[in-house]
């Protein structure tokens, strides 16, 4: 009979799982780099196709709605089939949806070319959670989390400054990357087939989304659409202020200290708690990020300011990742899909929102009026339970003993 492999492992498994983890790290940056392209050009977007801030934060609204909304049926594929071409075909076809949209002849064209750049953001991420749960020593689970988020984080704040950069038109040199990252992903993570005995049906992956989680989805809505709002807007305030020339380093150092930020939030959770850290991170975040939005880049503050917010407006991200993990340890791709995706996905998609409200009223007031609903996310925060810590085997995977 088949049984659960101990969290205890030998040198040459550890080695293994090590490697597992480090190129789907790598891969979740290079994933999410291209991503990212999209948002410090929608200021030339909205320019060249004479649209509103509304019509572009759609294409946002696009992004989201194929990259994350459609991660909780990724996610429940992955955890009945192999995970592994899953994972690997991520990055190249973010690559070649992504890195093509200089050449779109359209506005049209332009948004099927996201479509082919948010499916491989959808079948990326929750393989790659999955494999970074599966690999973690049980002490370790919320660190090695939070390092597999701060590898997309650094990349979200790359991304921009490689498409600032290069160029619209010179994007497509950078497919080889892509593709080589796909064919390391697949050489080097392992074949994930599903245990034996009797299958589970989709509605016990619909299930999934229940109790706590569901909590940990509307906190996690909230939190991602004030960060979300931030980054969208924050290129119209600068480009109407005669400050473009800061949208690429504001939005890199957002984004790298929101990686630093996860680390140390998924420490101090493996150590303290993983609801001491939602908690007190929205509630810290909430009159800095406000005083951020009133700063500007030509005041000395607005950098360390922005370093500031980022990590702790992202300290939660993975935080809330490996809770929904412990709170369903036998679906963990489905979990993570929920947190990482549907959750981001729901939140671009209320980006929509917020850029009419920018073109009512001004980008200044939308942003602020995002970080407010960080308010009832705190209250959402504090009705989650601390998740149990002791399903070490149903984060293993299913190994044959002879």
């Amino acid at each position: 009979m088949p049984r659960m492999q101990s969290r205890t492992l030998a040198p040459a498994a550890a080695r293994a799982g090590l490697a597992v983890f480090l190129v789907v790290t790598v891969s979740h940056g290079v994933n999410d780099a291209f991503t990212s392209m999209l948002t410090p050009v929608l200021p030339e977007i909205r320019a060249h196709y004479g649209v509103s801030i509304t019509q572009t934060a759609g294409l946002i609204a696009l992004l989201s709605l194929v990259g994350s909304m459609t991660q909780p049926i990724v996610g429940m594929i992955g955890d009945r089939v192999n995970r592994r071409w899953l994972a690997a075909a991520g990055p190249v076809l973010a690559a070649l949806g992504m890195t093509t949209m200089g050449y779109a002849p359209s506005y049209a064209t332009l948004g099927l070319l996201i479509v082919v750049g948010g499916m491989g953001s959808a079948l990326f991420h929750p393989a790659g959670a999955a494999y970074v749960a599966t690999n973690a020593p049980l002490e370790k689970r919320g660190w090695m989390q939070s390092i597999f988020s701060a590898g997309g984080t650094v990349g979200i704040g790359l991304g921009p400054v490689i498409a600032i950069a290069l160029g619209l038109r010179a994007l497509p040199q950078l497919i080889p990357v892509g593709v080589a990252m796909g064919l390391v992903s697949f050489a080097l993570t392992p074949d994930t087939k599903p245990a034996e005995g009797p299958s589970r049906s989709w509605r016990e992956y619909v299930e999934v989304f229940s109790g706590p989680i569901r909590t940990l989805w509307g906190m996690s809505v909230l939190r991602s659409l004030s960060t979300a709002a931030y980054t969208s807007m924050v290129g119209f305030v600068f480009t109407d202020h005669h400050q473009g020339g800061a949208i690429g380093i504001t939005l890199a150092v957002f984004s790298v200290a929101g990686a630093l930020g996860g680390i140390v939030g998924g420490r101090i959770s493996d150590l303290r708690g993983r609801t001491v850290v939602m908690r007190s991170s929205i509630l810290i975040t909430i009159p800095l990020f406000l005083g951020l939005i009133f700063s500007n880049p030509r005041q000395w503050w607005f950098y360390p300011l922005c370093f500031l917010v980022g990590a702790l407006a992202n300290a939660n991200i993975p935080v809330t990742v490996v809770a929904a993990q412990e709170f369903a340890p036998q679906h963990v791709a489905t979990a993570s899909a929920i947190m990482m995706g549907f959750a981001w996905g729901t939140a671009g998609l209320l980006v929509l929102v917020v850029g009419k409200l920018a073109d009512l009223t001004s980008p200044d007031t939308a942003m602020s009026v995002a970080v407010l609903v960080l308010l009832p996310a705190l209250w959402l925060a504090h009705r989650i339970p601390e998740p149990p810590r002791d399903h070490a085997d149903g984060l293993a995977y299913p190994v044959r003993t002879h």
